[in-house]
């Protein structure tokens, strides 16, 4: 399965209205300039999110966009779909070698079972949990 840029950039306003939740609207202007993207594009991914319910819209001066719910309560797979559709990696024919119909589904669902479990609270939380390595020193 690929995830496109409607996706990736979906999230990307998820994780940025995650951050900020309980904080208040944040704008679509705010999450393009942070993220080095179009807002123009952004607009158009904000509705379909909205009218899924994982967005709220706040209208006026200080107005922007908030979650509708906590960010523990929203998966990858929310948005995914809303967003991409179904999460099907590869379309299963019927007339498949059973040995292979079996793989797909197993995709499939390894897929499906990373997007259910991560939250957008994994996805903001990501970088502050990581543990970071220090990297090999090589003198020459």
């Amino acid at each position: 399965m690929k995830i496109s840029t409607k996706g990736r950039y979906g999230l990307t306003i998820m994780m940025a209205l995650g951050k900020n939740y309980g904080k208040g609207p944040l704008s679509l202007k705010t999450i393009a300039t942070e993220n080095h993207l179009s807002e123009h594009y952004l607009e158009q991914l904000i509705a379909p999110l909205r009218n899924a319910g994982l967005v709220k819209s706040i209208r006026g001066a200080y107005g922007g966009y908030e979650l509708s719910r906590n960010p523990e309560d929203i998966t990858a797979a929310d948005i995914i779909r809303v967003l991409e559709g179904p999460i099907q990696p590869v379309e299963v024919m019927d007339d498949d070698d059973p040995a292979k119909r079996e793989l797909w589904l197993k995709i499939r669902d390894a897929v499906k079972d990373v997007l259910e479990s991560t939250s957008v609270a994994d996805l903001v939380h990501y970088n502050e949990n990581m543990q970071v390595q220090d990297p090999y020193m090589f003198y020459i």
